[in-house]
């Protein structure tokens, strides 16, 4: 979509051919939405055409209908018959822009609010019956106008790996050999490449090892992952179990499936995978070997001898191979590390004692470093026994229990510094969905002096980007407040203070606060202080012996002040301080601005140049959907501006506008008229002689407090009519 984005009025539905997934029945799509109701999507196995609405469609087809029934609930239809319908989820925004994804996966319809798919999920619906061919996606709506934007169709690719990956934390690469000093300070996870199907029939942490069929094919295993998926009948003491009597092939499934999350089998052998899951009481392949029988035997036509069918485990993540993604029971696991049964390392803390009995397989399908430690020949790897330095107890308590059940407790949750603390040791084990996790409730709880110092922390973490990013564009947003409260923004480094002066959202009252914000970072300022301390400092000192090696970041970060925003007469004074005379680059910014107020824009480079643009302010967007709607400028006003359900703005005490015209006041030039929900097209103003001209407008007075930005307007003589932003056209 090439526009900002596309308004599908109601009882429509727009279709291109590019929004399609990749491979059909699976896939994903992410977008932004504005209604009052009835966001829909409409998926298909081809193209509707310009006309098309799912009440009419007879085609095999899903319907998500996000804020049905006046945006109380949450709608699922196949074919045109409502599947799903519970009330308070998934709900509109009629106030702004809300962002949403859908995925599809072999009839597992996963809807969730944000940015990022796969995360914050709101509900879950599996087709018993999936229609494994729809691929083109239909942006609808119902009886009002719906507004779409920014919507991405992720391909298989992107919908089977973590988004951990690809939309939060970036691409990192598993290095091939790691030192043993980096073993507890490894970075980068890569989830593509790892998690419990590395450790499928690897010899590499395995206590038990299975002797199957005649050929006596050995199969080494994990008896935690096993006895958390099934019922193996296992041993402590017994390390090889002898299965004579089952085939290979239908064994490796079974142990796929427990440790990928998906398997693949002749379909003329389900049955025998059926028994064999049954037998070890594997009941998630159970259920879905019968599922599968099941409809081979409604539709026979579905059934090919020779051919393979993929059996894959319900999950927000398919083909993921970490614990929640896997048929591998988390209360099964906790329960074995509260017993220590199967444990095969004992995990002791400087100073503290044994923590925890523990299992390496667990902890080394989440951490590339706990594998590398007992896998590559250190002491650790011979050793049941691990002593670890300068680690906190609490927060490495409640990592383990993460790393077993995939979950943080409400004890982590409600307390910010043991959630700091386990983000930076989940950062120092590389365990990236902890990460993510602390980043959110970080971000959920936190305050205005925390911001500074979180962002301190995060700075240093390439896997903490999300995290970085939300507390940079937040301090821009409020810039202001964080200069002004305390010197905590002083101790942020270099590159975190460049993204956040260059970043686009900045707002500021005056640009006067950014130089001081700068000057004060380049003295590593211990109390707060504008530019007057500085000029005065100057007059006995030097800029070398004031900033020191921060003196060249103030170089970099004067072009970055607006200079030519400020009032003339503040100019005049930086003009004449002692800080131009010692510091050239502060001179030549205010002489520029100094000639940029005298002369106004003479140069048509100005206009492009982004330090004679104005910041953006604080400021309520409204979105026009439609006239009549309740997204204007006069109906924002009529509120008080948010503050209490709508009445003529005219009319309102105290009086929120004034609205005047070229003609003088009658009963075709009422202003009442004007602003109220029943316009009529007899509300006109008259022509006026100005100049020598006839002239017609009316003008619109916003007050003092309130200004109007990014709105087309007509210029006539000294007066500005606004036009086509209302509620209607005036």
């Amino acid at each position: 979509m090439s526009a900002k984005f596309l308004t599908v009025p109601p009882f429509e539905c727009a279709w291109r051919e590019d929004l399609k997934f990749r491979e059909a029945g699976r896939g994903c799509v992410a977008f932004e939405a504005f209604a009052c109701n009835d966001v829909t999507l409409v998926f298909r196995e081809n193209v509707g055409s310009q006309g098309y609405h799912y009440k009419r469609d007879s085609s095999p087809h899903y319907t998500i209908i996000l804020g049905s029934h006046r945006n109380r609930r949450l709608r699922i239809e196949v074919n045109g018959k409502a599947v799903v319908d519970v009330a308070g989820v998934g709900l509109c925004c009629s106030s702004s822009f809300q962002s949403y994804w859908i995925s599809i996966y072999d009839g597992l319809i996963s809807i969730g609010n944000g940015k990022y798919p796969f995360q914050d999920v709101v509900f879950q619906w599996l087709d018993s019956y999936p229609n494994c061919n729809v691929q083109y996606i239909g942006l609808s709506s119902w009886d009002k106008h719906v507004k779409y934007r920014n919507v991405n169709v992720l391909s298989l690719t992107h919908t089977h790996v973590p988004l951990s990956k690809h939309v939060v934390f970036g691409d990192y690469q598993v290095e091939d050999e790691v030192d043993a000093a980096d073993c507890y300070n490894y970075k980068n996870m890569d989830y593509d490449k790892w998690g419990l199907k590395k450790f499928l029939e690897s010899w590499d942490l395995s206590d038990v090892l299975f002797i199957v069929g005649k050929e006596e094919k050995p199969v080494p295993a994990h008896k935690a992952i096993l006895a958390a998926s099934g019922k193996f009948s296992l041993c402590s003491s017994s390390f090889v179990i002898n299965l004579p009597t089952v085939s290979y092939l239908l064994f490796r499934a079974l142990l796929h499936y427990i440790y990928v999350g998906w398997t693949q089998i002749p379909q003329e052998q389900l049955g025998s995978l059926r028994d064999l899951s049954l037998q070890f009481e594997v009941t998630p392949l159970v259920k879905q070997c019968e599922e599968t029988m099941e409809r081979f035997k409604l539709d026979k036509k579905l059934f090919d001898t020779g051919k393979n069918v993929e059996l894959t485990y319900p999950s927000i993540r398919p083909h993921c191979s970490t614990l929640p993604s896997l048929p591998v029971s988390t209360q099964q696991l906790k329960q074995l590390k509260l017993t220590g049964q199967y444990s095969d390392v004992n995990i002791y803390i400087e100073g503290y004692g044994l923590i925890a009995r523990a299992h390496k397989i667990v902890l080394s399908l989440w951490s590339i470093p706990f594998a590398r430690m007992f896998t590559n020949g250190m002491s650790e790897s011979m050793s049941s026994e691990v002593t670890l330095r300068d680690v906190p107890p609490e927060a490495f308590k409640a990592m383990l229990n993460f790393l077993y059940d995939g979950q943080l407790n409400d004890k982590v949750i409600d307390s910010g510094a043991l959630l700091l603390q386990l983000l930076l040791l989940a950062d120092q084990f590389g365990v990236t969905f902890l990460q993510q996790e602390c980043c959110k409730m970080l971000l959920e709880c936190l305050s205005e002096d925390s911001v500074c110092p979180l962002l301190q922390v995060v700075s240093s973490m390439p896997s903490c980007r999300l995290i970085k990013e939300s507390l940079q564009r937040r301090i821009s947003m409020n810039f202001d407040y964080y200069i002004s409260a305390s010197t905590d923004f002083v101790l942020l480094d270099e590159t975190t203070l460049i993204n956040i002066i260059k970043h686009p959202d900045l707002t500021v009252t005056s640009e006067e606060k950014v130089l001081n914000a700068i000057l004060m970072f380049g003295m590593n300022a211990k109390q707060l202080f504008g530019w007057e301390v500085v000029d005065q400092l100057m007059e006995n000192s030097k800029p070398e012996l004031l900033f020191g090696e921060r003196l060249q970041l103030i170089y970099d970060l004067l072009p970055f002040v607006r200079f030519p925003l400020l009032q003339y007469s503040l100019l005049e004074k930086l003009q004449h301080s002692s800080i131009g005379r010692h510091i050239p680059v502060f001179q030549n910014l205010v002489n520029e601005a100094i000639n940029f107020v005298k002369c106004g824009l003479a140069e048509s480079e100005n206009e492009e140049n982004v330090r004679f643009q104005h910041r953006r302010s604080s400021y309520r967007e409204l979105q026009y959907i439609c006239d009549g709607d309740d997204h204007g400028v006069l109906y924002f006003a009529g509120t008080s501006y948010g503050e209490h359900p709508w009445v003529n703005p005219l009319l309102a005490e105290p009086r929120k506008i004034t609205i005047t015209a070229s003609s003088p006041h009658s009963r075709y030039t009422d202003p009442k008229v004007l602003v109220s929900r029943t316009y009529q097209g007899t509300c006109f103003a008259g022509p006026r002689l100005e100049n020598g001209q006839n002239c017609s407008w009316w003008m619109v007075d916003l007050g003092q407090d309130h200004q109007v930005r990014n709105m087309p307007i007509v210029c006539v003589s000294k007066y500005f009519i606004l036009v086509l932003a209302f509620d209607h056209a005036l």
